[in-house]
């Protein structure tokens, strides 16, 4: 090992009657690969602040990159600082990189030392020669004094364990400058417990046997310095946060009393909610809430099977009056490819969801990940899967690879239209009008197979083209064409593209522009005031819409076909919508 200073066991040697004490220094780099630039690895914060208790003279480094870094770059980076040792914290999305930069790392400092921790880090250590590295697992707080004492003497072993059992509270690894430097414009992760109350079969928090809560009084303390830095969104990663509902409820009380812009994200389970909870969030302003809802599967004998117990009826009422509360973005998850799921029982989980009126409806691939229940009855239930990270499912006995195929291409489809404020209008109408959700989708997806729609850039105007070519056919096909107009406009853009607009010189916005404004009276309450008049219809698109359709848009109160005009002023809500005033000509 190379040491800049003379370092760490004490050397002593007299020299004119004194003594002197030498430490080695020990040089570390702590690396964490995120997905994105604005994500954060609360994990990595938690082992720098472990380091500095139990090796105070070790000199730390601490790198935040992601996984789409230049590789070259990466490895230029970490060999600059010269370390003795890198920490890696490795997951499913990063591990196959950690295990490639520690082999070609070794090349270049031969002298050092790698050590990997967090969900992957037995992975790293399979792909790696024998001895290529040191894994620790467990919670970082809990790892014995042997493994401090190991790495001072430069002797680690190949792996060291933490108990989770052995954890009664733990504190926010964060500081001041944190925020000005590793957290700055990136998300800041909190957890106010660890563990989870469900052990599903296919998490590897199915091995944890309980949750560790801490006290609501330094939750309350380390919120608040947390807050006191203003970060923009907050996220929560308490496995479920609700699972003790009235803690749950204080937490949020606590936050909504505070002055601040944070966005704050939650992962909930709907079937731990009381009666307050949902009153309380009636109030809460929108836009300050992100709730992240797991449902997995609404068939019964999946969730028995992944020992995942859910009344999915109160879930479904739950979820569908958080979302007419209007104030409150829901993400709601299923999962493709469990157990005794078929082709019949997923869609109608799809359709179940959809119908909740959740804003996103994210629909994730299962992973069989190592070491996880579900990885153990693999071969039992027929699972083929990925033999590399993420693990990703290609069949079971249930689902044969081409349906497969078919559901995630179905996946994808709803991921690119649903998962965006672009079509809000159009989701509200299927919802009233009951449609077979499931059917709609499948049918657009056929258009979009067939355009080679996956491999375009999924804008908001190609979308719009899929959504007209596979409804055209449809009796309401002209009220489906008014409600993509009416969210076209509503999302801020200044111009109607070629498929959304009306046939006839007369109905396009600048012939209607001039029309109205030799139409419309001097003022107008509560949208402009006399001597405005100009400066209104200079700012505004205009456009008209059927009656049917303006029913549709929430204008039931007023008969009739009619204007619609669209502000660049924005309105207080969830999607940002610009504002739109309906226009009374008569």
């Amino acid at each position: 090992m190379r040491y800049r200073v003379v370092a760490l066991s004490l050397i002593r040697r007299i020299e004119e009657g004194r003594t002197y004490v030498f430490l080695k220094i020990m040089h570390i780099t702590l690396i964490a690969f995120n997905a994105r630039f604005t994500h954060s690895c609360l994990g990595l914060f938690h082992v720098r602040n472990e380091l500095e208790t139990h090796c105070p003279e070790a000199r730390l480094g601490f790198f935040q990159l992601t996984i789409n870094d230049s590789y070259y770059e990466t490895i230029l980076r970490i060999t600059a600082t010269k370390p003795d040792f890198v920490f890696f914290s490795a997951y499913i999305w990063n591990s196959d990189l950690v295990g490639k930069l520690i082999s070609d790392m070794k090349v270049c400092l031969p002298g050092c030392s790698y050590v990997v921790g967090g969900p992957q880090a037995a992975v790293v250590a399979c792909s790696l020669e024998e001895g290529g590295c040191t894994v620790v697992t467990g919670p970082i707080e809990t790892v014995g004094p042997g493994f401090y004492q190991d790495l001072r003497a430069n002797r680690l072993q190949t792996r060291y364990k933490g108990s989770f059992g052995l954890m009664q509270t733990f504190a926010s690894p964060y500081r001041d400058s944190d925020f000005a430097g590793h957290l700055q414009n990136r998300h800041v992760y909190y957890e106010s417990s660890r563990g989870c109350p469900f052990s599903c079969t296919y998490c590897l928090s199915a091995a944890e046997k309980r949750i560790v809560h801490k006290d609501l009084t330094q939750v309350e303390a380390e919120l608040e310095h947390i807050l006191s830095h203003r970060p923009a969104v907050l996220r929560f990663v308490d496995r479920t946060f609700n699972d003790q509902p009235e803690r749950a409820l204080a937490i949020w009380r606590f936050l909504i009393g505070r002055e601040t812009e944070t966005l704050f994200h939650f992962e909930i389970s709907p079937d731990h909610f009381s009666e307050e909870m949902v009153t309380f969030l009636s109030q809460v302003p929108p836009g300050v809430f992100q709730f992240e809802i797991g449902i997995q599967s609404t068939n019964p004998e999946t969730l028995k099977a992944v020992r995942r117990p859910m009344d999915t009826g109160s879930a479904h009422t739950i979820v569908a009056r958080l979302a007419s509360l209007g104030n409150i973005h829901l993400h709601v998850d299923l999962i493709l490819g469990l157990p005794y799921e078929t082709q019949e029982t997923f869609l109608r989980s799809f359709v179940r969801v959809f119908t909740m009126g959740a804003h996103y409806i994210q629909m994730g691939l299962l992973k069989i990940l190592p070491d996880t229940p579900l990885c153990h009855t693999a071969e039992e239930y027929g699972y083929q899967s990925c033999r590399l990270p993420p693990y990703s499912v290609i069949a079971n006995r249930w689902i044969d690879h081409e349906t497969m195929s078919d559901l995630y291409w179905f996946c994808e489809c709803v991921e690119r239209f649903m998962n965006n404020r672009y079509f809000v209008t159009l989701w509200k109408y299927l919802r009233r009008t009951e449609e077979d959700s499931a059917g709609f989708f499948q049918d657009l997806l056929a258009v979009c197979r067939s355009k080679c729609f996956f491999s375009l850039a999924a804008t908001q105007e190609l979308m719009c083209r899929m959504l007209l070519r596979s409804t055209r056919e449809r009796d309401d096909a002209g009220v489906i064409s008014d409600l993509l107009r009416f969210d076209w406009l509503r999302c801020g853009h200044r111009f109607l593209p070629e498929c959304l607009r009306v046939q006839g010189e007369n109905e396009q916005p600048s012939a209607i522009k001039k029309r109205l404004f030799l139409a419309l009276p001097e003022s107008m309450v509560g949208v402009y005031d006399s001597g405005e008049k100009n400066q209104f219809c200079k700012k505004g698109l205009f456009a008209g819409f059927s009656e049917k359709s303006m029913i549709e848009f929430g204008f039931a109160d007023q008969k009739g076909s009619g204007y619609l005009c669209f502000l660049p002023d924005r309105e207080t809500g969830l999607h940002g919508f610009n504002r739109v005033v309906r226009l009374c000509i008569y």
